[in-house]
């Protein structure tokens, strides 16, 4: 005879619903389907879950693998939301309070990511590492796993890219196409956001202000100065006083 599975109680129910709920809002997934995406999982998967009321653990861990999350808030609720620290710090509260998308408007459906200094953790260092100052809401579609955000400091792009903007690095993308935008490390001073050319076994990175003098990077060095390429540009087009 066949043994009867337990249903769940209320109490088990209610903290079922309360996990998948941060899991939504951390990672922007609205539906089923989208769930399913994220969790990189059949859909029936999450519906013997929610029939379980049992969340797996290798959920927990591959959201952290993938988005920083920590474990302990996704199943209690307890801060902080991102255990990776190159990733932030965000209070729950800041996730709960987002207004919720409607289902399927995938640019509707968005994430809070950190946003470091240009100069990075350490001045000296050979290889620049994020240091998080602040934090950032992005459409979920500017998101990529290997992404930077920092916050421009300097006006060497002007005008195409402003002093303040905000601008996303995917380093999974380390190639030099011709004339496009990378992001490039400089000991002692930090990043810099250049137009990279290849010229005689040379690297040439151009600023759009041309007061800004041409900056050379022999291409043995240029591998591992490289942070990534320039993906995206958030910024306000007129000066504020």
């Amino acid at each position: 005879m066949a043994k009867l599975k337990k249903k769940c109680d209320e109490r088990l129910e209610r903290w079922f619903e309360e996990a998948m709920e941060r899991i939504k809002k951390a990672t922007g997934a609205r539906t089923q389907v989208q769930l399913a995406e994220v969790l990189e999982v059949r859909q029936s998967s999450i519906s013997d879950a929610k029939r379980r009321c049992s969340v797996p653990s290798d959920w927990f861990l591959k959201l952290y693998r993938s988005h920083g999350l920590n474990p302990n808030w996704l199943s209690d609720g307890q801060e902080p939301v991102y255990l990776n620290t190159n990733r932030g710090a965000v209070p729950a509260e800041n996730l709960l309070r987002e207004t919720p998308a409607s289902y399927g408007r995938t640019n509707a459906r968005g994430r809070v990511v950190p946003v470091s200094s240009m100069g990075g953790a350490g001045v000296d260092d050979a290889v620049w590492q994020p240091q998080p100052v602040e934090d950032l809401s992005i459409p979920d579609t500017f998101f990529r796993p290997e992404l930077v955000v920092v916050r421009v400091d300097s006006a060497g792009m002007e005008p195409l890219i402003m002093h303040g903007a905000f601008v996303g690095v995917d380093t999974a993308q380390r190639q030099h196409p011709d004339g496009d935008l990378c992001a490039v490390h400089f000991p002692h001073q930090g990043l810099l956001i250049r137009r990279v050319f290849y010229e005689d076994g040379t690297f040439v990175l151009r600023a759009e202000d041309k007061t800004h003098a041409d900056l050379h990077v022999p291409a043995d060095e240029m591998a591992s100065r490289t942070l990534g390429r320039v993906l995206w540009v958030i910024q306000s087009l007129s000066h504020q006083a």
